[in-house]
């Protein structure tokens, strides 16, 4: 499947020559994509599993030379390793130890192209330094959902009508295709069964293996207690998010529980990717990061899909209740602003007056994202936001088409990917 990490892959490999460590969840792709990469742009793939590989990490540790490394790897994998034109890949890389090895390549005379792929960061979070390269894959996004399923015309049309506020010509195409983007979700197993007309049953099957997958993620956690309360709190998440206030309660996950018995797996989950994290903010000011409620936060599924299948819905429900659709899309823009490089906060008054989203862009500037109420005609919450706080442009995110009204952009649900662009 077609994913937009080549093209990251491929600026990587002409302008850096520092070893890459790419990292994201279990089955968003990651090795897939490397692979076809390498098949593009290599003569030959040097493959490693990681995992448990004891003669892959006695070499590391003995040797501390570039050749003289790339010679043993040579070696244990039975093929010959060139110089710019092979591609050295070493899957499920756990430890910092195998990390810090490869280091020795990080330097500006480097010839040799690696490729480090894992599902735990949490394990490498001390890993530092400017001899690595670091990047992040997530499920698809809506874009890429397009590209996969033959709509890269109506990608051209809704980028059109964002950069130029003008109503997008196939609305109704791109809405049905978006629903169904909701209810898949971006994992690309279950993307590849929705493209083979798979039943409805055998699809939501495939995500339910998914789920289960991530679950047995948490294994790793600091301890056996951190195991069982980290799938405890993904066991929660989606009564978290059915709630009127939708901010993460430890009381949901089971009586008597406290914030201190699960702030160390929470940590676990949003570092690993399997979870997203958004701050309440107590005021709106540059740096947002400085305004943030460490005690009130959302915890958001990292799919929409995988949400979808957890909130136990099908789709006479999902087409006729408004609430659970405005869910699903909250969750996609969560999903979206941090694939796209941006923390997450929202902000709610002392009034419950709520703003979904509160970001902040490379120039500074402060964007309220606002999710329309599809059951309130006349919702003031951006209006009383805006006229309280000096931001930039806010958005309003709806079924509707674009426009601008009273210096507020609207923009189409499925136009979310364009937020990119901010």
């Amino acid at each position: 499947m077609e994913r937009k990490i080549y093209n990251d892959l491929l600026k990587w490999k002409k302008t850096i020559k520092k070893p890459l460590l790419l990292y994201g969840p279990k089955q968003v792709g990651k090795t897939f994509s490397v692979i076809e990469f390498g098949k593009k742009n290599y003569k030959n793939i040097i493959y490693f599993n990681a995992d448990n590989n004891r003669d892959l990490v006695e070499i590391l540790k003995r040797e501390k030379s570039p050749e003289r490394l790339i010679s043993k790897l040579s070696i244990l994998s039975n093929e010959t390793i060139l110089k710019e034109d092979s591609l050295i890949v070493l899957d499920n890389v756990n430890s910092p130890n195998i990390v810090n090895a490869i280091k020795i390549f990080g330097t500006e005379d480097n010839m040799y192209s690696i490729i480090m792929i894992t599902s735990r960061k949490s394990n490498l979070a001390k890993i530092k330094g400017e001899e690595l390269t670091f990047k992040a894959m997530y499920p698809m996004d809506f874009e890429e959902f397009l590209v996969n399923t033959d709509n890269r015309q109506l990608i051209a049309f809704i980028k059109d009508s964002y950069q130029n506020n003008t109503k997008m010509p196939f609305h109704q195409v791109a809405l049905d295709l978006y629903n169904d983007y909701l209810v898949t979700g971006g994992y690309p197993e279950v993307v590849k069964a929705y493209i083979d007309n798979i039943r409805d049953i055998e699809l939501e099957s495939i995500k339910i293996k998914i789920i289960d997958l991530l679950k047995k993620e948490t294994i790793d956690s600091n301890s056996l207690i951190d195991i069982q309360r980290s799938n405890e709190v993904l066991d929660s998440l989606p009564y978290q998010l059915k709630k009127e206030n939708k901010k993460f309660q430890y009381g949901f996950i089971k009586k008597g529980s406290r914030s201190k018995d699960y702030e160390s797996c929470i940590n676990y989950l949003t570092k690993n990717q399997l979870v997203y994290r958004s701050f309440k903010l107590d005021d709106v000011k540059s740096p947002l990061s400085s305004y943030k409620d460490i005690e009130s936060f959302k915890l958001y599924s990292n799919d929409v899909g995988l949400l979808y299948t957890l909130l136990n819905l099908n789709k006479n429900i999902f087409l006729s209740n408004m609430e659970y659709r405005r869910l699903l899309i909250e969750c996609n823009v969560a999903n979206s602003l941090i694939e796209y490089g941006y923390s997450l906060y929202y902000y709610q008054s002392e009034g419950k007056t709520e703003i979904n989203f509160v970001i902040q862009n490379k120039m500074g500037e402060i964007i309220p994202i606002e999710i329309a109420n599809m059951n309130l005609v006349k919702a003031k919450a951006l209006s009383v936001f805006t006229s309280k706080f000096k931001v930039s442009e806010p958005i309003k995110i709806v079924e509707d088409n674009f426009a601008k009204k009273k210096n507020v952009r609207y923009i189409p649900i499925y136009a979310i990917f364009c937020l990119k662009d901010l």
